[in-house]
C-alpha cells in the first residue's frame, strides 16, 4: 500500500519521525536568543526567530546633540556669571570712594573731590518711564495682533503685519532723532493742554516749561516695543486651535465673546511674555532716550515738565567725560539695571510658569 510518510512536528498532520530542523534539545532557543543578543544577529544561525534590536550606538547623533545644547545652556550661564563679576569688580572701587548714600542720593558728581553720587533718581526715571511706556503700548499692540489675526482679511493682514514687523529693525537713534525734532511740539503742545485742564493731578502739575520730559520719552519708548508686543502677541492669538473658536462660535458666542473666553486665555502666558520682552526693550534703551529726555537728577511723578533721566541713558551722556572714579559709578549703576533686568525675566517666567502649571492640571 506504499510507504508511511515522515511525521511532521505540526499538530493534526499525520507520520511517524520527526523532521530534522525541530529536533532541538531542550533549552536551544534560550541559548540562541542570547547568542542573537551578544552577536548583535537577529535571528542568530539563520534558524529563524525575531531576534533582539541592534544596540544603539555609544557616540551617536543624539548624544552628540545633546552634549552640545547642554554646553550652550552652561556657556549662557557662565557668560551671565561673568558679567556679573566685571560689572562688580569695576564697580567697588568707586562705591567706596563715594561719599554720598548710593541709594537713596539724587545726585550725580563722581568727577569731584570728594565724589558724590546715587542710583535713586535714575532708577526711578528707568522704571518710571518703562511703565509709562507699557502702559501706552499694551492696549494699542494687543488690538493691532487681534484685528490682524481674527478680522483683518488674510492679505491685509499679512501686509500689515509685514509692515509692523519692519518697526523693530528701525534704529533706535533714528526713533530718538524723530522724537527730539518733530514730536517735542505736539506733546509740547498736549503738555501744556493736559496741564490746564488735569493740573490737580500731581503726573499733570507743574508751571513748565514743556519740552524733553518723561511723556516724551515715553511716547518714543512705547513707538519702539510696539512692533515687539505686537508681532508676538498676533502669533500667538494665530496659534490658538480651531476647535475651541469653533466651538464657542457654535455655541452662540459674538466675535468679540469667541475672542475673550477661547483666544486671550489660550494666548495668556504668551502674552505676558511678549509684555515682558518690550519691558526689558524699555528698561535698557539708551540713545532714544538720551535725546528726549531733559538729563535731570530728581525723583519727581511729574511727566509734563522738562527733566527725567534714565540709567541707560545717563550711561551714553557721562562716558565721555567720566575720570576713573566716574566710569566705576557708571559701571555700578549699569550694575542695577543688570539687576533690574533680570528680575523683571525671573518675575515672568515664573509667571508663566505658575500660569503652564494651573492649566496643565485643568485639563
Amino acid at each position: 500500500m506504499g510507504e508511511t510518510p515522515p511525521r511532521s512536528a505540526h499538530a493534526g498532520t499525520g507520520g511517524t519521525s520527526v523532521t530534522s530542523g525541530h529536533d532541538w534539545p531542550a533549552g536551544a532557543s534560550a541559548r540562541l536568543a542570547e547568542t542573537s543578543v551578544s552577536t548583535g544577529t537577529p535571528g542568530g544561525n539563520g534558524m529563524g526567530g525575531g531576534g533582539a534590536l541592534p544596540r544603539a550606538r555609544a557616540f551617536g547623533a543624539e548624544r552628540a546633540f545633546r552634549g552640545l545644547t547642554l554646553a550652550a545652556g552652561i556657556a549662557v550661564l557662565v557668560i551671565i556669571a561673568a558679567i556679573a563679576v566685571f560689572l562688580i569688580a569695576k564697580a567697588v572701587p568707586a562705591l567706596r570712594a563715594n561719599t554720598e548714600n548710593f541709594w537713596t542720593f539724587e545726585g550725580w558728581f563722581p568727577n569731584e573731590n570728594p565724589p558724590t553720587f546715587g542710583i535713586g533718581a535714575l532708577a526711578f526715571g528707568t522704571v518710571l518711564t518703562a511703565l509709562l511706556a507699557l502702559l501706552m503700548a499694551v492696549p494699542v499692540a494687543l488690538g493691532i495682533a487681534l484685528y490682524l489675526s481674527h478680522y483683518a482679511p488674510r492679505r491685509l493682514g499679512n501686509g500689515l503685519g509685514f509692515l509692523i514687523d519692519l518697526l523693530a529693525a528701525v534704529p533706535s537713534v533714528v526713533f530718538g532723532l524723530w522724537g527730539r525734532d518733530y514730536l517735542v511740539g505736539p506733546i509740547s503742545d498736549l503738555s501744556a493742554w493736559l496741564n490746564k485742564y488735569f493740573s490737580w493731578i500731581p503726573i499733570f502739575g507743574g508751571d513748565g516749561p514743556f519740552g524733553n520730559s518723561i511723556l516724551l520719552g515715553s511716547v518714543v519708548l512705547a513707538i519702539m516695543v510696539l512692533p515687539i508686543i505686537t508681532s508676538l502677541s498676533r502669533e500667538v492669538f494665530l496659534q490658538t486651535p480651531t476647535a475651541n473658536e469653533e466651538a464657542a462660535l457654535a455655541l452662540g458666542a459674538t466675535r468679540w465673546e469667541m475672542l475673550r473666553t477661547a483666544v486671550l486665555p489660550y494666548g495668556r502666558p504668551g502674552i505676558i511674555a511678549a509684555v515682558m520682552l518690550g519691558l526689558g526693550r524699555a528698561l535698557g534703551e539708551t540713545i532714544a532716550l538720551a535725546l528726549t529726555l531733559g538729563s535731570t537728577y530728581a525723583i519727581s511723578f511729574n511727566i509734563l515738565e522738562s527733566g527725567g533721566n534714565t540709567i541707560a541713558a545717563n550711561i551714553a551722556n557721562r562716558f565721555a567725560e567720566a575720570n576713573d572714579t566716574g566710569r566705576g559709578a557708571l559701571i555700578a549703576s549699569g550694575l542695577v539695571l543688570f539687576a533690574i533686568t533680570l528680575i523683571v525675566n525671573i518675575t515672568a517666567r515664573a509667571i508663566i510658569y505658575r500660569r503652564r502649571e494651573f492649566t496643565e492640571s485643568a485639563a
